[in-house]
């Protein structure tokens, strides 16, 4: 027999004990943790393991087929994209297969699953979910970055504060260019729109509910308009006069405000041979990660969070500032600000948020959840109602509807998600 090959970025003791010469199909040893999570249909045998206390997914694939999803999952990995991240390759001679590791995305969801927890008629909830594979495709666009097979079964889901969060999961198809072409990225838009109209007719069915199709399909047609209203404002060029430059601070704002950083900003004088543009200037943004919140809070309070998460913490750190300062009587500077609000507020009451969600998700979403929770029965009571009555109403899952908290019910601490389903 011919040893496989291995090579595992994670060279932990109980990964490279795994018995890598067997098939994946038959890793039945006493000694091999499996888990069983559903996958749904799928072109490639997948299986999950517990080892060295962490959960891992493995996929078993054509060595060719596995080599190249490797190779781009690592150059997705290398550019902090959303995407599953890649453990390891092993190459099994004697079976002409290769078995492709990676890591299982925490805290995430299948679109099934979440699908059949929600009641049909909540598309607020489906249009963050559509929202977040706009924005995923951007920007992979962006860094030209070809999908090929964007779909619900190969998108996982996660909280981020407010929002969801969409990774890439199956890359079998993806291939990384320089830059792509109008018809490159309009290619992989119509590629998206036919799968997710796909899986969403496929859910109606299995709801037994053919009376949604109708909406989901327009629903599935939405991530386009979704899609392109988010690159034009990445990549417009607005002209005006120099005298409203002003206008330069609100198209700052509002990348600022969608978690854009801004890398540079420069005004180009419009040819004066164009009718009408003799003081007319071109503005033309460069826009860099989408971290400009939580950039800012890991400044401030040490905190690596998600880019949604943040926004919602910043607030909460602002209004405990002002409360400092008021106390003192005097300014209390940022970082001493954030240092405090880290130890005296946000870290023990993350761990009771996160226990009044029977430890669903983490701890840090658990406190997202509570803000908002808080702030939405403050309004409808008028005044603050406090951290103890949003905790009982974590804790009870009787958030307010029209609170991204909703999304919370529909998780299990006891039933995770899968993380491959590439059908």
């Amino acid at each position: 027999m011919a040893a496989p090959e291995l090579r595992l970025r994670a060279p932990y003791p109980g990964l490279l004990a795994l018995p890598w010469d067997l098939a994946l199909a038959d890793w039945m040893a006493p000694g091999v943790a499996l888990r069983d999570f559903p996958v749904g249909p799928s072109r490639h045998l997948v299986k999950f393991v517990e080892s060295d206390g962490e959960l891992w997914a493995l996929k078993e694939l054509p060595p060719r087929i596995a080599a190249r999803e490797y190779d781009v999952l690592n150059r997705l990995e290398e550019m902090s994209l959303n995407a599953v991240r890649p453990a390891g390759l092993v190459f099994q001679p004697d079976f002409d297969t290769a078995i492709l590791l990676t890591r299982y995305l925490v805290g995430s969801w299948q679109y099934r699953r979440l699908f059949m927890r929600l009641p049909p008629d909540a598309p607020k909830h489906r249009a963050r979910l559509f929202d977040a594979m706009a924005t995923l495709l951007v920007e992979l666009h962006r860094h030209g970055v070809f999908w090929g097979d964007c779909s619900l079964a190969n998108t996982l889901f996660s909280r981020d504060g407010q929002v969801l969060q969409a990774s890439l999961v199956d890359a079998e198809t993806s291939e990384i260019h320089p830059q792509l072409s109008d018809g490159q990225r309009t290619h992989d838009i119509d590629i998206t729109v036919e799968n997710v109209a796909a899986g969403l007719l496929d859910v109606a069915a299995s709801l037994e509910k053919p009376q949604l199709e109708t909406g989901f399909i327009e629903e599935a047609l939405s991530i386009r308009q979704r899609y392109g209203r988010l690159w034009e404002l990445l990549h417009s060029e607005p002209t005006f006069d120099f005298a409203d430059r002003y206008r330069v601070e609100g198209t700052i704002r509002k990348l600022n405000e969608l978690g854009f950083a801004v890398d540079e900003v420069s005004l180009h004088p419009v040819h004066e041979d164009t009718v009408g543009a003799v003081d007319q200037v071109r503005l033309h943004v460069t826009v860099g990660d989408r971290r400009y919140h939580a950039t800012q809070l890991q400044r401030l309070s040490g905190l690596v969070v998600g880019e949604g998460q943040a926004r919602i913490l910043l607030g909460d750190l602002q209004a405990y500032q002002g409360r400092l300062c008021r106390e003192a009587g005097h300014d209390v500077d940022d970082r001493t600000a954030g240092q405090l609000w880290l130890m005296e507020v946000a870290t023990p009451t993350m761990h009771r948020a996160h226990a009044a969600t029977g430890c669903t998700g983490t701890p840090m979403q658990a406190y997202c959840d509570l803000l908002e929770v808080r702030w939405l029965l403050s309004e409808q009571a008028g005044h603050d109602v406090g951290t103890e009555q949003a905790l009982q109403a974590l804790a009870g899952r009787a958030v307010p509807p029209e609170s991204a908290a909703q999304l919370m019910v529909v998780e299990s601490p006891t039933e995770p998600f899968s993380v491959l389903d590439d059908e």
